[in-house]
């Protein structure tokens, strides 16, 4: 069974950092793409970052390029994804997913960035 539980939410303030992980099992985490989606309130879900199955394949969302780092470590199956500089408007509920259409994808952590 595949199980994705992500971690390492919280409340930050703007500027601040935070570093999200995601503990998978179930599959083969090293030969897999994964995704990191998030949900902020009353919207939907939105793709944040992809990371190839070796690690060094990265894609960003364009308001997060710069800011965000999406890596893994294969030998203790876990996603990564290091949030700096972050905004009011990186507020949501973080996901870490399996596909490319977030249909995988753990219960989530949410991430608050207010002063």
């Amino acid at each position: 069974e595949v199980q994705l539980v992500e971690s390492g939410g919280g409340l930050v303030q703007p500027g601040g950092s935070l570093r999200l992980s995601c503990a998978a099992s179930g599959f083969t985490f090293s030969k897999y793409w994964m995704y990191w989606f998030r949900q902020a309130p009353g919207e939907g879900l939105e793709w944040v970052s992809s990371v190839g199955p070796g690690g060094s394949d990265a894609y960003y969302e364009d308001s997060v390029k710069g800011r965000f780092t999406n890596s893994r470590d294969n030998a203790k199956n876990t996603l990564y994804l290091q949030m700096n500089m972050l905004k009011s408007e990186d507020t949501a509920v973080y996901y870490c997913a399996l596909d490319a259409n977030g249909s995988r994808r753990g219960q989530g952590t949410s991430v608050t960035v207010s002063s």
